[in-house]
This record gives C-alpha cells, sequence and structure tokens, in this order.
C-alpha cells in the first residue's frame, strides 16, 4: 500500500534528503510552495504533511489548512525547524514530529520511522469494512438511541443515529456482527458528527480479546487487504521507571498526546503497558504516563519495578507500538489513587514538562535519579 506526503519546503539540501527516505519506506512526496500547499491540502488527501519553518508565519498558515479532508483522515505533521528554542511554539501551530535542519540521513531515518509507524497506524484506523446493521447507542446521561452502524474497523465506526450527536461525548454502543450470534458491546467517544445524525465514533478501553475479535472480522469481511500494523519501534532505552510512568531514550520518539503500548522484558518477567506521551524531545527521547486506570494494571508496574530492583543491573527490553495520533480529552482517568501512589515525582515532572525547555527538563530528571540512588543505598 502507498502513502502519501506533501513536502513544503524551498531547500532544496533538505528534500533531496527526504525523498529517498521517505520512498523507501512506502510514502510517495510531492513538493510544493508555501502557496500551492493551501491549495492541495483542499483538494487533495495525503498522510502526511512536511512544512519548512524558515518561514513561521506561512508554515503556520500551511498547518491550519492541514485539517482532515474527510471525517476520521488524520495527517501525521512533520516540522522542518533551522531554530531549537522555537520548538514548544511549532508544536503549538500543531506539528507531530520535528527535523532539526540541517537534515542528516541518520537524523531524518530515525524519526521518520516512528512518523512512518503512526501513518500505518492512522491509515489502519481509518480503514472501515461497509456493514449496515440496527445499533443502539446509549449517550452518558440520556436516553438509548436506535440507529445502524454503516461501516466498522478494530478502533471505530461510522453510525447513522435517529438524532444528532455531540462531538466529544461518550457513548456506548450494542450490535451483533455479520454472520455472528455474539452481541458487540463496545464504549466511545464522538469524533465527529453531523447534523442529519451521522457521526465517527473513536473507541475507548476496548479489551484484548475485544479488539483481536474486531481485528479478525474486518481481516475477514474486508473487501480488499487492510494497511499492515506498523513495527514496534526497538531502538531505544528504559531510562527512568515509575508507577506512574516512565523516560525512554530513543531517536524515534512519538508525539505527545499520542497512546502507545509498552512491551518490558526482562528474564523470564514480561509486562505490556498503555501509555500517554507527555513530553517528547526531539530526536532524544519521550516521557510516558501509564494508562493504569485500574488497581490491576498498576500492580503489574509493580511488579516488574520490584522485580527489576532485586536484580541490580538487569536492563529490560522495550518495544513500542503506536495506538493513536492523538488521545481524546478524557484519556486516562484512572480510579481515585491511594495517597501513597500519588507521591511520584517522575510523574509530577511529566505532567509539568510545558515549563520547561529540554535541558532544564532532562536537568531535572537527573537530580530525581541522584536523590534516588541516594535513599536507596
Amino acid at each position: 500500500m502507498t502513502f502519501h506526503a506533501l513536502l513544503v519546503s524551498k531547500d532544496e539540501k533538505a528534500t533531496a534528503v527526504l525523498t529517498p527516505l521517505l520512498n523507501r519506506c512506502g510514502v510517495d512526496v510531492a513538493v510544493c510552495g508555501y502557496p500551492e500547499a493551501s491549495c492541495r491540502l483542499t483538494e487533495e488527501q495525503f498522510d502526511t504533511v512536511i512544512v519548512d519553518f524558515d518561514d513561521p508565519h506561512r508554515a503556520s498558515l500551511v498547518l491550519q489548512g492541514a485539517s482532515p479532508a474527510a471525517p476520521g483522515i488524520t495527517a501525521v505533521i512533520v516540522a522542518l525547524l533551522s531554530d531549537k528554542t522555537k520548538v514548544r511554539s511549532v508544536f503549538g501551530a500543531g506539528a507531530n514530529f520535528i527535523l532539526y535542519k540541517p537534515i542528516s540521513d541518520e537524523q531524518a531515518e530515525a524519526s521518520l520511522r516512528a512518523a512512518t509507524a503512526l501513518i500505518k497506524r492512522e491509515r489502519r484506523r481509518s480503514f472501515r469494512v461497509p456493514v449496515q446493521v440496527p445499533i443502539q447507542l446509549q449517550i452518558k446521561n440520556g436516553p438509548p438511541v436506535e440507529g445502524i452502524l454503516l461501516d466498522l474497523s478494530e478502533d471505530g465506526m461510522d453510525v447513522l443515529a435517529a438524532q444528532a450527536l455531540c462531538p466529544g461525548a461518550t457513548i456506548g454502543a450494542q450490535f451483533n456482527l455479520l454472520d455472528s450470534d455474539a452481541e458487540i458491546q463496545v464504549s466511545g467517544e464522538i469524533a465527529w458528527a453531523s447534523p442529519n445524525g451521522q457521526a465517527g465514533v473513536r473507541f475507548v478501553d476496548l479489551s484484548e480479546h475485544l479488539r483481536d475479535t474486531l481485528k479478525t472480522w474486518v481481516m475477514a469481511n474486508s473487501p480488499e487487504t487492510p494497511p499492515p500494523d506498523p513495527e514496534p519501534v526497538s531502538h531505544c532505552m528504559l531510562t527512568d521507571l515509575s508507577l506512574g510512568g516512565c523516560y525512554v531514550e530513543t531517536e524515534s520518539p512519538f508525539p505527545e498526546r499520542s497512546v502507545i503500548t509498552l512491551c518490558l522484558k526482562a528474564e523470564d518477567m514480561e509486562v505490556q503497558a498503555e501509555g500517554l506521551v507527555r513530553v517528547m524531545h526531539p530526536g532524544f527521547g519521550m516521557g510516558v504516563e501509564f494508562a493504569a486506570r485500574t488497581t490491576d494494571e498498576r500492580a503489574q508496574v509493580a511488579r516488574f519495578i520490584g522485580f527489576l530492583t532485586s536484580r541490580p543491573g538487569t536492563y529490560p527490553a522495550l518495544l513500542i507500538t503506536p495506538r493513536t495520533l492523538a488521545a481524546g480529552d478524557d484519556y486516562n482517568q484512572p480510579e481515585a489513587l491511594p495517597a501513597e501512589e500519588l507521591e511520584d515525582s517522575l510523574l509530577e515532572l511529566l505532567r509539568s514538562h510545558e515549563s520547561l525547555n529540554q535541558e532544564e527538563f532532562l536537568q531535572k530528571l537527573r537530580q530525581q535519579r541522584s536523590s534516588e540512588e541516594v535513599a536507596s543505598s
């Protein structure tokens, strides 16, 4: 399957580096300047938009036009940046990834590894199998609403409801899959909605069993082959770990607000944890807050920490796979935590990162490590 990128830059050196790299990742590249980009984004659909911030004002205008061309379709945004002090403002303009100029092959390949994984994941999330079956929707704090399920994927669905739905609303849904007597019950968030009652729903809190059920059904009933699952990022090292989160050094960090799955292995112990990227340092690393919505999920992380503590010098292997580009506003709503679990200095640092530049953040991280080493000795 071919993916499509729009590269907005007048920098011939950057274009010469990025074009062949993207081609090797299965991404076709169209190159243009700022004025043409705005027109193309209204007429064509791109999986990723790469914008040069040599002209910050015009680049920001391009990103404003990079909103989805169709409901449920989200482009991955990559910014090219010369001034590292402008990182926070470029993220604020809508960028998911940043490549520092002048761009080297090594830097670009590492960053595009994570970007390509997310491109594949977003295309897979938007892949839908047409189906028309009755569905019952339960709006939070509202009466049941009848509707028709229009299409389905492993991560979401499109529905036509008997009344207009509200974007951002939390819903429950029940329906039966074709050729199956099993009733499917899911929770979701309204990602977009039209006045006629049509809406896109993003599933939340799917169990692994239900996710596998939907994935199997989609594969069996799709008229074409769904996009491939992204390969996990393995070029990473866990440097800090607490009950609430972790910091991972990697040249291929994922964007802030993206949802990822971490697989941690040490000797014969393995833990899978879902997390939200709280802070991303381009080309260096990322801080991840564990979802850990339940006591059992937190207990798994606690056992893994205890396992590592009992074996000094053990460094866990780590694989990271993207789940979604941007979490909903209601993501990561945990149960009430015991008082002793609220004192998590790493988690507090992750949640307060916006007031710190990269060096300030890493300095505080090193200070935390030093104080913990003293306390444990």
